[in-house]
């Protein structure tokens, strides 16, 4: 008996020394309120947005993607990764070839129904929709949870969470500047309410002119923007180049973005995506309506 517990002694220590010991369960409650437990740090991720591929990586995890959606192009070493689809309707089958032993997706994006699917199937999905520029810093955070990696995340939600207190700071207190930030120009589309951008132009000092409406991307009428006369009009688009339509806008030269040349564009890959490029785009954006409040007419000035 005496042998027994002793042999018993010795496998409990060398697991101990060798790192082997029985993992702690994570539970984590997703943005949809749903509860996810694993019963360890996941190994085999598929990543179904783009900008969950780069939050990912930025949280130490990337080594860990087995799979992620088209487009998921950053950093350089994400466009290797084995594709399953794109985020509005990815493979099923390719992903269960993967194996995963977790799936993060997008609610703002992944069909409903595919992610019931998913579940049906038994994997486990976490659900994320940051809608707020801070929400990206408690993503960092919550990823290394889940993969085990939460000495990089920790130190990235960290810094993320400094250069947004700077730059809000800096710019939040700013004269306001009505902005109407356009994603398309066919049908005319922008931001509402619960998208993260809105909350980056409020960083920036600048007030969405359809920033109280509860869509994401609500299509809104030309009258309709007429009638704001927005001081200052920022595009992006789907490229990094700068969208020909904007200058579309020159048609009406009495609105007050044209009369004061403030028609902008930012690379969409660092402002639409909800990840902690954000924050360079941001960045971007306070510096162009910084540019907006440096062209407003004085009394008696001349127009530039």
């Amino acid at each position: 008996m005496r042998a027994f517990f002793l042999k018993i002694l010795l496998l409990v220590l060398l697991a101990s020394h060798t790192g082997h010991a029985v993992a702690t369960p994570i539970v984590l409650t997703d943005d949809t309120g749903r509860a996810l437990r694993l019963s360890a740090p996941a190994r085999r991720i598929v990543s179904l947005a783009p900008h969950i591929t780069e939050t990912l990586y930025a949280a130490g995890a990337g080594r860990y993607l087995v799979g992620a959606v088209s487009f998921s192009d950053y950093p350089p070493e994400a466009r290797a990764v084995p594709r399953v689809g794109d985020y509005t309707r990815f493979d099923l089958e390719a992903i269960l070839k993967l194996k995963p032993d977790l799936l993060i997706a997008w609610a703002g994006g992944n069909a409903p129904a595919q992610l019931d699917r998913l579940r049906t199937l038994g994997l486990p999905v976490f659900v994320t929709q940051p809608e707020r520029i801070g929400d990206i810093a408690a993503q960092l955070e919550r990823y290394g949870k889940l993969a085990g990696t939460e000495a990089v995340a920790n130190a990235a939600a960290q810094a993320f969470r400094a250069r947004l207190a700077r730059l809000t700071t800096m710019y939040g207190g700013r004269m306001p500047v009505k902005v109407f930030y356009q994603i398309w120009n066919e049908p005319l589309m922008t931001v509402g309410k619960p998208q993260i951008i809105t909350s980056a132009i409020r960083v920036c000092g600048g007030v969405s002119i359809f920033g109280h409406l509860d869509a994401l991307a609500p299509t809104v009428n030309l009258e309709a923007v007429l009638a704001a006369n927005p001081e200052a009009i920022v595009a992006t688009g789907m490229a990094d180049a700068r969208p020909e339509w904007l200058d579309d806008w020159k048609r009406w030269p009495r609105l007050t973005a044209v009369a004061r040349n403030n028609l902008f564009h930012i690379d969409p890959d660092i402002i639409q995506r909800h990840a902690p490029r954000l924050l360079d785009g941001t960045e971007r954006l306070c510096y162009l309506l910084e540019t907006a409040r440096a062209r407003i007419r004085k009394p008696g000035k001349e127009k530039e």
